[in-house]
C-alpha cells in the first residue's frame, strides 16, 4: 500500500494530538537501522526516544522474549506472581546508587513511574508539596504534566493541574541561569510559597530530556541532597531518559556522586518492551499499604525477560564505556561544525547523550527554524534526528550504543551535510 494511502488512513483514524515526526511507516529494524514499507533505509539517531540503547532487536533480547513467550505472557503479578519480577527487582536494587537496603516496584511507562514515585514520597513523608524544574519533562498524565516545566504542547488547554507543584529555574550557562540562581529560587519558595516542612520531594532529571539535554551541575545535585537532608525532603532522580549507560555511567546521577532516595526508570530498561520502575530506600518504598501500588500490566513477564537481557548486554558489551567513545566522536564532529556554523550556540551533554542548540547569530535568540531545517535535511538523506528544548531549537542525539562504526560514520556525514546546507 502506498505511503500516501497510509497517510490518509492515519489522518482519518488517529487524533491530531498524536504528533508524528517521520512521513514514512516503519517495516523492520536492526540495531541502528530502520527500513520503511517502501524499502528505504534510515539510520536511527533517535532510538525510539532513548528506548533502544541496546539497538533494535538485539539477538539476546529477542531470544529472552521468545523463551518467555513459550511459557506465558500475562498473569498479573498481583494475582499469580512469577519469579522473574523478583530476580529483576534484586538486580535493580543492586546496580542503583547507594549501599542502603532498597526495594523496586515495576510499572509500564515512565509517566507511571513518576506518578508512583510522587505517591510513595507523599505517603512516606505525610507531606504534599513537590518541587520540579523549568524545562523538565516528567510525562503526559496529569501529575506528569504538572511536574513538566513546559506549557506547549504538554499543558495547554488541559488544566487545572494538580495542586502544590512548584517550579524553579534549571541552571543554564548559555541562558544566564547559575546553580546559585536555582538554589536561591528554592530558598525563595520556602519563604514565600511553601514551608519546607510541607515539601514531600524534589524531582530532577540529572540531564533534562525534552528540556534540551541540559546537564544538572554536580554542585546543584549535591546542594539538593543537602537541602533534602536538612528538611526531611525526598530527592527523586528521574532517570527515565538518562538511565542504562546512555551518559557513560549506568545512571547519570552517578556523575555527581549523589545518592537519591527514589529513582524512576523506564525507556531503555527493557530494550523496546514497555517496562518502568521505581527504586528507592526500602523503608520509603514500604510506606504505601498493600494494594496501593501496582497495575494490571505492571511488570509484564515479556518485558521483564527483555530487561534481564538488556542488563546483561550493557555489562558484557561494555556499553557505558562505549557511550563515552561514541559521545566523543559526536562531539568532535559538532565542534568542527561549530567553527563554520554561527548558528551553533552550544554543544552539551554527558556520554552519548549529546545535544546541539541553535541560535540566531545576530540576536542570540532561539532558532527553531534552523533546528527544524537540520532535522528535515537529515531525514531527506536517511538520518532520523529528534529536536527538543523549550523553544524547539535543539537537536538531540540518541543513537543506539551498539551502533556499528561504519553506520555511525555514515550518520555523522549526513549530519554534517544537513547542518552545512
Amino acid at each position: 500500500m502506498a505511503r500516501q494511502t497510509w497517510q490518509q488512513r492515519k489522518s482519518q483514524a488517529i487524533p491530531n494530538g498524536i504528533s508524528i515526526m517521520c512521513d514514512f511507516f516503519a517495516e523492520r529494524a536492526e540495531n541502528a537501522l530502520l527500513w520503511d514499507q517502501e524499502g528505504r533505509r534510515y539510520i536511527d539517531f533517535a532510538a525510539g526516544i532513548a528506548v533502544t540503547n541496546t539497538g533494535h532487536r538485539h539477538p539476546r533480547v529477542v531470544a529472552a522474549v521468545s523463551r518467555q513467550l513459550e511459557k506465558f505472557t500475562h498473569t498479573a503479578f498481583q494475582v499469580a506472581p512469577y519469579s522473574s519480577y523478583i530476580d529483576l527487582a534484586e538486580k535493580i536494587n543492586q546496580i542503583t546508587p547507594g549501599a542502603h537496603p532498597k526495594k523496586t516496584a515495576f510499572f509500564t511507562t515512565g509517566a507511571e513511574a513518576v506518578e508512583n514515585a510522587i505517591k510513595i514520597a507523599r505517603c512516606a513523608t505525610g507531606r504534599s508539596g513537590v518541587i520540579a524544574f523549568s524545562g523538565a519533562f516528567h510525562g503526559r498524565t496529569f501529575m506528569g504534566m504538572a511536574l513538566t516545566g513546559k506549557v506547549h504542547p504538554y499543558k495547554a488547554s488541559f488544566g487545572p493541574m494538580p495542586a502544590e507543584i512548584y517550579h524553579v529555574p534549571f541552571p543554564s550557562a548559555l541562558h544566564g541561569v547559575s546553580t546559585q540562581d536555582s538554589l536561591k529560587a528554592i530558598n525563595n519558595l520556602f519563604k514565600a510559597d511553601i514551608d519546607p516542612q510541607r515539601v514531600a520531594a524534589i524531582i530532577i532529571e540529572p540531564v533534562q530530556g525534552e528540556g534540551g539535554f541540559n546537564v544538572a551541575p554536580p554542585e546543584l545535585l549535591q546542594s539538593l541532597r543537602a537541602i533534602c537532608d536538612q528538611h526531611g525532603i525526598l530527592l527523586i532522580a528521574d532517570e527515565v531518559q538518562t538511565g542504562f549507560a546512555r551518559t557513560g555511567k549506568m545512571f547519570a546521577i552517578e556523575h555527581a556522586g549523589v545518592v537519591p532516595d527514589l529513582m524512576t526508570l523506564a525507556k531503555s530498561l527493557a530494550g523496546g518492551m514497555p517496562l518502568s520502575a521505581v527504586c528507592g530506600r526500602a523503608d520509603i518504598m514500604d510506606a504505601p499499604p498493600p494494594g496501593a501500588l501496582g497495575g494490571t500490566y505492571a511488570g509484564n513477564p515479556l518485558a521483564l525477560a527483555a530487561a534481564q537481557a538488556v542488563l546483561e548486554i550493557i555489562e558484557t558489551e561494555g556499553l557505558a564505556a562505549r557511550a563515552l567513545q561514541l559521545g566523543n566522536r559526536l562531539r568532535d564532529t559538532l565542534a568542527s561544525l561549530k567553527e563554520v556554523t554561527p548558528e551553533i550556540a552550544e554543544i552539551r551533554g554527558l556520554g552519548a547523550m549529546i545535544a546541539v542548540e541553535f541560535q540566531v547569530p545576530e540576536s542570540g535568540e532561539p532558532n527553531p527554524a534552523f533546528a527544524r531545517k537540520v532535522q528535515e535535511k537529515a531525514l531527506e538523506q536517511g538520518l532520523i534526528l529528534l529536536t527538543c528544548g523549550t523553544h524547539a531549537n535543539v537537536v538531540r542525539f540518541l543513537f543506539p550504543l551498539t551502533i556499528e562504526e561504519d553506520i555511525l560514520t555514515e550518520g555523522l556525514h549526513i549530519l554534517s551535510t544537513a547542518i552545512r546546507v
